[in-house]
Parts: structure tokens; sequence; C-alpha cells
């Protein structure tokens, strides 16, 4: 059969059908792909990667340590393998590393990934914040800078504890509502900043109202004077940041009923508001505190691979990161750091 034959079949399809397809197609190339990308061992080879322990650039070939390529460091002389310090170091079946994260990126639910794959539900979970560790780069400098009009604006989801015993109150069924009304302890605020080159960014900030400090600690190493205006609400903080800051900065009022002022406004992110808050609610019914500035990394990988027909594989880029297995031990403390800040 000939490309003009197939093509002619093609055609022949409903448009449901054709949809149909040509996300099979997709997810079938996306899977052939990832297997080249998985690990670290490419980019090794290649000379592209650094030592995980003190990021020098040079090192050499030094055996074979339990399957798996070792190298050795000219710097601090430590060796290592394709997986050190990346989040796939220590498990013990690195076979299903390529069927999992295509898995993981249709979004399946932990209990359809266990079954498919055979694996223990709590592996199914450690393997999801593993990976989910390796795309948290607050801490790193290689993040893009906010630029031109820049929104920002909080968001809050009702404190969870899922999968937790509860102490303290009273357990309540999925959802709920806070004791208190209005902003209350009972309330996670997600800081939402994105400028209109879609840069984005998503920060588990506080329990309760938010303050000057919560801003800065989200976006004050993004923003660049004279390049940056910041729009956002009236609320006090963000205009004390801004004074700080030195940086134009227009608010709207939409408490008052005013939503846009000439260009300045803040829909766009008061529409990802909306959207993220779908996504957690729809595919994960809600998720816990304890693991909510994981996913809110995820959502913004999400966003910026939406585009790409090779999401897997675009995925996979993110997560070959150094220090994931360290980010994701932290887990724990910046927990605990977090409800901290209600007292």
């Amino acid at each position: 059969m000939t490309i003009d034959n197939i093509k002619e079949e093609i055609l022949m399809l409903s448009a449901e059908d054709r949809d149909t397809l040509l996300e099979d197609i997709t997810k079938s190339l996306d899977h052939i792909e990832i297997d080249t990308v998985a690990s670290r061992k490419h980019i090794l080879d290649n000379k592209m990667g650094e030592c995980p322990h003190c990021n020098h650039t040079k090192y050499v070939r030094f055996g074979i340590d339990k399957g798996s390529q070792r190298y050795k460091c000219k710097s601090c002389k430590r060796s290592f393998t394709e997986y050190t310090g990346t989040w796939m170091a220590g498990l013990q079946r690195k076979d299903m590393i390529s069927a999992y994260l295509g898995l993981m990126v249709q979004e399946k639910s932990l209990d359809k990934i266990s079954k498919e794959l055979r694996i223990n539900k709590k592996t199914a979970f450690d393997w999801r914040h593993k990976i989910l560790a390796s795309l948290d780069t607050k801490d790193e400098d290689d993040e893009d800078d906010f630029t031109g009009i820049t929104e920002s604006d909080e968001t809050f989801f009702l404190r969870s504890e899922k999968g937790m015993k509860v102490t303290g109150r009273d357990s309540r069924k999925r959802g709920g509502k806070a004791k208190k009304r209005g902003v209350s302890k009972d309330q996670v605020a997600v800081i939402v900043t994105q400028d209109r080159k879609s840069t984005l960014d998503l920060s588990v900030a506080t329990l309760g109202r938010i303050g000057k400090i919560d801003i800065e600690n989200a976006i004050g190493k993004r923003i660049i004077k004279g390049k940056t205006i910041l729009c956002s609400d009236s609320h006090h903080s963000y205009k004390g940041f801004a004074k700080d800051s030195q940086m134009e900065y227009h608010f709207v009022n939409a408490s008052k009923g005013k939503r846009v002022k000439g260009t300045y406004h803040i829909q766009h992110v008061n529409s990802t508001h909306n959207r993220v808050k779908r996504w957690i609610t729809n595919i994960f019914w809600g998720v816990s505190t304890k693991y909510l500035q994981q996913y809110m990394n995820w959502y913004r990988v999400k966003e910026a691979i939406k585009s790409r027909t090779d999401k897997t594989k675009a995925f996979v880029e993110q997560t070959i990161d150094l220090g994931a297995l360290k980010r994701y031990n932290q887990i724990e403390d910046r927990y605990v750091k977090l409800i901290s800040s209600q007292n």
C-alpha cells in the first residue's frame, strides 16, 4: 500500500476517528522515543553532563556497576552512574521507567498504573513524587525571568491531609468547607504569576493571607528592574513588594468591579486559577497539602509542553535533573515549615 492509498483511507474516516487515530499514533511514536532519553547515559557518554557530586564537567568512564555505566570525576575523584542524583537512583525496576512515564503523562491514576504495571500502589505513589521532585527548579538559577506585563494573584486551596492520619480536627469528606468564612488558616495560598509570554510560576506560599515576604519568596529572583511591569489586584502586599523592588506597578480593584485598566488586568492569571483547580479536582480528586507544590510544578510543566506532539519525550527531558532525590527527601521538612506558618 502506498502513502497515497493510506491518505485516501484516512480521509474516508470520520473526524472523530481521525482524531483518535492521530492520538494513538502520537502515543506510539512517543513511547518509542522515550527509551532514548529515559536515562542520563546518552548525555554522559556524549560529554554533555556533569558530576552529580561537585558539578564538574570533566569525567571519564570507570567500569560497570551492576549493569550501569560508571564514571569518575576528574575533580572530586568520586564515582557515579547515569542514575546518581536523579529520581531514578536506587530503583529496583528500572525496566518499568519508560512505561511508567508514559502513563504518568497520560495522567493515569495510581490505581490504574499499579494495575497495568503490576507494581504496588505505594511504589507507584513514591515514583510519582520522586519524578515530580525533579520538576522543582525553585532553588535553581535556570528559570526564565518575568518580562513585560506580568500578572500575579493568589488563589486558595482548602487545607487537606489526604492520605494522612488526621489530628487536631474532625475528619471530613473529600472537598468540604473551611470552618471560618473568608480567608483563614484552613486555606493554603498559592501565588500564581505569569507574563504575557506564558512564563508561569505557581508557588505554595502560606496558610491564610499572604504577606510581602511570600511574594518575594515566590517571584523576587525572577523580576528585572525596568523590564518587569507587575499587575495585580489592590492587595497591599503587592504594593509593598513593588515599591521595595522599585518596579513599575499597576493594580485593578476587582472588589469594586474594575477588572481592566487599559492593557493592565489579571484575567490570564485568574483563568489559570480556574484551570488548575479543575485539574486538581477532576483528575486527582484533590491532593494533600503536603504534596500540593509537587502538583503545581507538574501543572507548570504540563502547560509548557502542551503544544508539543511528543509530550512524553518533552516531559522526560524535564525530569532528568540532578538533585531530585534530595528534594524528594525534603518534602516532609517543607510541609512542616508550611504548616508552622499558622503559628
